[in-house]
């Protein structure tokens, strides 16, 4: 227990970053009770977006104005947020697994963190430890191993770019909380990119034919499950799964940098897993066990990669106090 303590208090980030991976692992079995009560998967996303961005909204105007406001000059940043870090990621998962089966389309939105080291390697053109690209790859083989990738392989052209492109835009997400300055409030960008997806996906989801009587029924989503109030069910999935998820998610981030980040959040997937196995009688077999291990393995070897991020040195060295400074 003391050295689990003394990690969580030597790398805060990961802290954050795990518990944040254990938040969004609701997401996918509280959605199965809003589905299984009438909700079609892309109203239940709406509903999701749309409850958290009010509510983040709301409390923020109320606790703390400042967060909100939005400098005319990160507009274009607030917007390419809301598209990109949020709705593109839902929207076009959802669509993949129409062509592609679930376990597919997750191993490639999860291919986010390789593309996020090799962002950062060769665009950015930041040297990063080996351990963020051992990490990274050992991740993705362990999510395969997770999804059994192996089985139901149909490759489907439209489908293979539409779940490449979920994964970009899932980097994306990572990119961009790792980018923005002192001048953006990490919750304010997050309530507004909230608020933006859900008007973004408004003609997909239409939510004036929702059937929202559904929310005040009991449903059990499958056989052997537990039952749940939809409502409670939905709370869950808006508090947890969303708010604290997106909060903790961003401010791992920016400790952790984008490409330890990114590896880290994949534990979602085996988090998943182990909640749809608890709540509602999903199977956890032998696969999801070994894969699991892999994934934690990477997300581990990720976050080494911390104590050589150059950032975290900011002492100047007695060279650098020689050097003129220029200001651009």
């Amino acid at each position: 227990m003391i050295t689990k303590l003394g990690l969580i208090v030597k790398y805060p980030g990961l802290a954050l970053a795990f518990v944040s991976s254990c938040c969004f692992a609701f997401s996918g079995p509280m959605a199965k009770y809003l589905i299984a009560a009438g909700l079609a998967p892309i109203e239940a996303v709406w509903t999701r977006m749309a409850g958290a961005g009010v509510l983040m909204v709301v409390v923020l105007a109320l606790v703390k104005p400042r967060a909100l406001r939005i400098p005319r000059s990160r507009l274009p940043f607030f917007a390419m947020y809301a598209i990109v870090a949020v709705a593109a990621v839902q929207s076009l998962y959802f669509v993949a697994i129409t062509r592609l089966p679930v376990g597919i389309a997750l191993l490639l939105e999860f291919m986010a963190p390789v593309m996020v080291v090799l962002w950062v390697r060769f665009v950015r053109r930041v040297r990063l430890a080996r351990a963020a690209f051992v990490g990274a790859i050992t991740a993705v083989a362990g999510l395969a191993i997770v999804v059994e990738a192996w089985q139901g392989l149909r490759l489907d052209a439209l489908g293979l770019l539409l779940g490449l492109l979920a994964g970009a835009c899932c980097a994306g997400y990572f990119l961009m909380s790792d980018s923005f300055g002192d001048d953006v409030d990490p919750l304010g960008l997050i309530g507004w990119g909230l608020i933006g997806s859900a008007v973004i996906l408004v003609p997909f989801a239409r939510p004036w034919n929702i059937p929202w009587d559904a929310f005040t029924r009991t449903v059990t989503p499958s056989a052997g499950a537990h039952t749940l109030p939809v409502l409670g069910a939905y709370l869950w999935m808006v508090l947890i799964a969303t708010v604290v998820a997106y909060i903790l998610g961003v401010n791992a981030v920016r400790r952790l940098t984008a490409a330890v980040g990114a590896t880290v959040a994949s534990l979602e997937v085996i988090g998943g897993a182990v909640v749809a196995w608890a709540l509602v009688g999903e199977t956890l077999g032998v696969f999801q066990i070994v894969g699991g291990l892999i994934v934690l393995t990477g997300a581990l070897l990720a976050q080494t990669a911390t104590e050589q991020r150059p950032e975290l040195n900011t002492k100047p060295s007695p060279d650098d106090l020689e050097q003129p400074v220029s200001v651009v």
